[in-house]
């Protein structure tokens, strides 16, 4: 079923609020302003937005060290947001994260992750806490193609298969792990690795947040009801390198210019404009973005650096702890 007119106009203006905030990102890091690394996850945005529309607050996310969109997808505040990437005492987790650790578990965001993988353990135990608690809610892990090489999602696919935990493994396969294709990292599609498992697999275009949304929801829903995990497959392109600052020598110029040629926001504006969406509306739009933007970098700008008491909190255990 198609989305009405408002919701997909919902669903447009979440993408170009992921959009437009990594484009700040990218300028701001260029700056010298983001400290650490970025990965962005622009041309990939329909994925976030079409998934986590399916989600409610009490349902959780955990991420990758691209994981921008689905923080933002998931309700992250985006003061709380651009302060936590700028390493600012008022961020999400007080400037501790940056951007490959951003969490908000008052939205159910678990976390991005530097580790490839890392938040498939990490969604198996929520589900599984979901699951003991008798709570009707699910998690959500978006993993990309990189990870299925990875000894963590065949354990977590078999854990979660063995407990029907409620949990959808989201696969934003964009071809590309890292710098090299996925046919010469792993041996088998996806389907065939949830097949051995006995988990339901479902591939579509992820650059079509429509497809992306309506798929969510009848798995979301499946898990949701006590039918076990199951796999949503979003093939993707992201348009920028794995890094920020990336050179890309390992992608042609066609390859490069094919991955920009299906944007998931001209998807979405010209079916707008078809349904009798103007112009007008998505520029407003825009605006609104740019101004709510430009205030969350003021802000994050205007706050504080950590000082190193709560900086370094956590971070090691006290010389008298381990007697204690």
């Amino acid at each position: 079923m198609q989305p009405d007119a408002p919701e997909l106009l919902t669903f447009y203006a979440r993408m170009a609020l992921i959009r437009r905030a990594e484009e700040r990102l990218a300028k701001l890091f260029a700056d010298g302003e983001v400290p650490g690394f970025v990965h962005l996850s622009t041309g990939q945005e329909a994925v976030a937005v079409g998934v986590c529309a399916a989600l409610v607050d009490a349902d959780t996310i955990a991420s990758t060290h691209r994981g921008h969109g689905h923080a933002l997808a998931k309700g992250v505040a985006l003061d709380g947001f651009f302060a936590e990437i700028m390493g600012r005492a008022s961020g999400l987790c007080a400037g501790r994260g940056g951007s490959m650790h951003v969490a908000e578990m008052r939205v159910g965001m678990l976390g991005a992750n530097g580790i490839v993988g890392g938040g498939l353990p990490i969604a198996v135990g929520s589900a599984l806490a979901h699951q003991v608690k008798h709570r009707p809610n699910v998690a959500v892990v978006f993993f990309g193609d990189g990870a299925m090489a990875e000894g963590a999602l065949h354990e977590c696919l078999n854990l979660s298969a063995l407990w029907k935990l409620p949990l959808v493994f989201v696969c934003e396969n964009n071809g590309w792990s890292e710098f090299s294709p996925l046919a010469r990292q792993f041996g088998a599609p996806l389907a065939a690795l949830g097949a051995a498992f006995g988990i339901p697999h479902e591939k579509l275009d992820g650059m079509d947040v429509e497809l992306v949304a309506a798929a969510a929801r009848r798995l979301v829903a499946a898990a949701r009801s006590g039918q076990g995990p199951h796999i949503l497959e979003c093939s993707t392109q992201r348009w920028r390198g794995h890094y920020e600052g990336d050179p890309q020598k390992y992608r042609d110029a066609d390859e490069l210019a094919q991955a920009r040629s299906h944007d998931p926001l001209v998807v979405a504006a010209a079916r707008l404009t078809a349904q009798g969406i103007p112009a007008d509306r998505l520029r407003a739009i825009e605006e609104e973005i740019a101004s709510r933007i430009d205030a969350a970098v003021a802000a994050a700008r205007a706050s504080a650096e950590p000082e190193f008491a709560s900086a370094s909190a956590g971070v090691y255990a006290s010389a008298g702890a381990a007697h204690a």
